[in-house]
């Protein structure tokens, strides 16, 4: 992917999936749709939440969190009133949950945040909070056959452990042959080309600290597990 790409400013590397519902890289799209048919002989309906999003729909998602106009939550998921924090302090709490423009790995269309909908009526909106992928959840049967699955099709949670910055997310699987590169490939420089002068709130502040925050929130995740299958190898 290039620096357009790897930041959200361009649709040129993803594809429509009618299937899915979705944007999303070419290269994950029949191993997405092989996973979805294998927990559909399951009862499960794997159902795409989030896929794609661009850099100023992750700006507008950013400066809503910023100015408290959208919950922002600290790291045990209590609302917290962020005009009370500084600047600092309120980017920090932000990047729990959310990414900066530019470095979400929403961008690239190898990430999705999933669900089961054969676990929940229609109406039922997925709030993509742990508690509904812990015990006695409605998407415990979901985390439980990800957990023994998704490995097959290529997929992984990057945000299981929390071992950076960001909270766990078991809701977020990653398409790891083309993820891992991208992870590798969005240094800082090309954040802070992406950033500056974009519009994102707190930029002064983010861009003063952007290394540091770049190492903790985009570079520190999980890694990918040794996968076995024709799935989990980069297409081409």
């Amino acid at each position: 992917m290039n620096a357009l790409e790897l930041t959200g400013r361009t649709q040129s590397h993803l594809q429509r999936d009618e299937e899915l519902g979705c944007l999303l890289h070419p290269a994950a799209a029949e191993p997405l749709r092989a996973m979805r048919r294998a927990a559909a002989r399951d009862g499960i309906e794997l159902g795409v939440v989030s896929a794609f999003r661009d850099f100023e729909r992750q700006r507008m998602l950013w400066n809503a969190k910023y100015l408290g106009e959208r919950p922002v939550l600290d790291a045990q998921g209590r609302r917290l009133d962020p005009a009370a924090l500084d600047p600092d302090a309120r980017i920090e709490v932000i990047l729990l949950w959310t990414a900066l423009p530019g470095a979400s790995r929403h961008h690239w269309g190898t990430d999705f945040d999933v669900a089961d909908r054969a676990a929940v009526p229609a109406s039922y909106r997925p709030r993509l909070e742990a508690d509904e992928y812990a015990p006695g959840g409605a998407f415990e049967r979901l985390s439980a056959w990800l957990d023994r699955h998704m490995r097959r099709f290529g997929f992984y949670r990057p945000y299981a452990t929390g071992i950076g910055g960001v909270r766990p997310e078991p809701w977020h699987l990653s398409y790891a042959p083309v993820s891992r590169a991208a992870t590798r490939a969005l240094d800082a420089g090309i954040l802070e080309a992406a950033l500056r002068g974009s519009g994102v709130k707190g930029e002064r502040e983010i861009l003063a600290r952007l290394r540091s925050l770049h190492e903790r929130y985009v570079r520190t995740v999980d890694r990918p597990p040794r996968m076995r299958s024709r799935w989990a190898r980069p297409a081409g």
